[in-house]
């Protein structure tokens, strides 16, 4: 047998056909992640004419991520049963479905269900392409670039969430956030079936429902707990309480998941550093930017009072600095090894925070708001890449579903946990501070309806703007709106410096326990490569 660790080369054919069926896997991740930014640059209209405040538009935010982040496990299971591809485009049709119930929702409560409807449906799509991804990039240069344009595509997808969502809002209602899913569902459906070959895994253990309703319930209260902790107070029974509940859920979850013979988190593979600590990262990152894009849509739409296409175009630049660094992430990596690339990339993510901390309500865009989110794009892009390519080369390929699943699921549930913790940080000091001026208020300038959504939410600054009022108003209303802003801002300034202190944590855990070098990446590539090619020769 050679000893050469070169991979043969690829006949041209063959490598178009792969490429073509990366653009495709590409597409379908895109509706998944946009669909989950998208929302974000709509809430301002959904709070306003629904009448509903932070709590509310967390819940629109974390009703999709939540069924997201629980069934990416199940889903990553099935599609390693029964076929990623089949798997996948039942996503695709049921996302397309459950998009028209929201376009046509005319109430909180059934955007709320749509939404969370969407995201187990969207759960059928994320590892299936992964996992494809995977299974037909063979070669390891091939395959890490596959992967570069994959994460490149997830992070593009996210930033790239305001200006499409700002463009629709500009010429249609918010509903357009829902229509917009369906052409591309299903020109995703057609270009699979022509495009994407089937993979399945040889061998799989049985379904772990037990898991599963563990894991969903589990993290569905803690978050739950987090997302009402203002309303209730952080204090309260009912807020300890859930929190409690939910912790003690995840606890019975990892213990039964040790147990079983069949687990849907296999819990030994987190004893794997260079599992382990990519999957901490990815979790941590996200956890930074899913909750700054809740934190940006609060800025730009409630503070700066951008219309939604100028907030699109504002947050450009976050998605050019995505797309640019997680390519150059993942090849700098093969150079430099995985731990320096995340190590650099965390701390980039961890500046990007604290100086979004120091804006004002008068920062000027260019010199203060634009290197903090060039810096966290590019922290967040540098991570992801290399991060995801060492999860999955930790795994044979019969199992590149559950690592596919587990990949996404700490991404999603560092995201859910980001829009709970730092909205519920910024609901908590705007709230708290804007109550009392709200209660001095006279009864002619705003009734008890506004005077709610006032209180809920900053980005009811918008509506206040509309209103017609008596000119010895005036002055009255833009102390009130000085005042929403720069409570707004406070409660910013607190969520980034916690977003910013997790971030550095988790760089110092890396940089400690994750081994430096190439060369140990590449062994463990190397070790199930030996091992698959000796199973290949004894059944020759």
């Amino acid at each position: 047998m050679a000893t050469s660790i070169v991979d043969p080369p690829v006949p041209l054919e063959q490598r178009t056909h792969r490429f073509a069926a990366l653009a495709v896997i590409c597409l379908a991740e895109l509706l998944v992640v946009l669909d989950n930014t998208i929302v974000n640059v709509a809430l301002p209209s959904l709070g306003v004419e629904l009448a509903t405040g932070v709590s509310g538009l967390q819940w629109v935010v974390d009703a999709y991520t939540l069924t997201f982040a629980g069934l990416l496990l199940a889903f990553g299971n099935l599609g390693d049963r029964y076929g990623r591809r089949r798997v996948m485009m039942i996503g695709l049709a049921g996302v397309a479905v459950m998009s028209i119930g929201g376009a046509l929702s005319d109430s909180m409560g059934s955007v709320i269900t749509a939404r969370a409807a969407m995201g187990v449906f969207a759960a059928a799509v994320f590892p299936a392409t992964l996992a494809l991804i995977i299974n037909i990039f063979t070669d390891r240069r091939e395959r890490a670039l596959a992967i570069a344009a994959w994460t490149a595509m997830a992070g593009f997808a996210i930033a790239i969430g305001p200006i499409s969502g700002g463009w629709l809002l500009e010429h249609f209602s918010w509903h357009s956030v829902f229509w917009i899913n369906v052409p591309v569902a299903l020109l995703a459906m057609t270009a699979t079936l022509i495009w994407v070959p089937e993979s399945r895994s040889s061998q799989v253990g049985r379904l772990d429902p037990a898991g599963i309703g563990l894991s969903i319930a589990g993290i569905t209260l803690l978050v739950w707990s987090i997302i009402e902790a203002p309303r209730f107070g952080w204090t309260s029974v009912t807020t300890l309480g859930a929190g409690a509940f939910g912790v003690a859920l995840l606890a019975a979850f990892v213990t039964w998941e040790l147990r079983t013979s069949t687990p849907i988190l296999d819990m030994t593979l987190f004893g794997n550093r260079r599992f382990s600590l990519p999957a901490l990262s990815i979790a941590i990152g996200s956890f930074s930017m899913f909750g700054f894009l809740f934190l940006i849509t609060q800025y730009f739409q409630g503070v700066r009072e951008y219309t939604p296409l100028e907030f699109g175009i504002a947050s450009l630049p976050f998605a050019f600095s995505v797309a640019i660094g997680a390519p150059i992430a993942t090849l700098l990596a093969q150079r430099l090894g995985t731990t320096p690339v995340i190590v650099f990339g965390l701390l980039l993510t961890g500046l990007g925070l604290y100086l979004g901390g120091q804006v004002t309500v008068d920062s000027p865009y260019l010199t203060d708001v634009l290197p903090s989110m060039v810096s966290m794009a590019l922290g967040l892009a540098i991570v992801q890449g290399p991060a995801t390519e060492s999860i999955m080369s930790s795994l044979p390929l019969d199992e590149a579903g559950a690592g596919s699943a587990v990949n996404d699921t700490t991404r999603e549930i560092g995201g859910t946990l980001g829009v709970a913790v730092l909205g519920s940080i910024v609901a908590s000091y705007y709230t708290t501070r804007v109550s009392p001026l709200i209660d001095r208020v006279p009864a002619g300038m705003m009734d008890a309806n506004e005077r709610s959504l006032v209180k809920a939410s900053p980005l009811s600054v918008l509506e206040m703007r509309k209103r017609e009022l008596a000119p010895f108003f005036e002055a009255q209303r833009e102390n009130l709106i000085t005042a929403m802003k720069t409570a707004a801002l406070q409660g910013s300034h607190a969520a980034s410096l916690v977003a910013a202190g997790a971030v550095v944590v988790c760089a110092v855990i890396v940089a400690i326990f994750l081994p430096w070098g190439v060369q140990e990446g590449e062994s463990v590539l190397l070790g199930w490569r030996k091992t698959a090619g000796n199973q290949e020769d004894s059944s020759d």
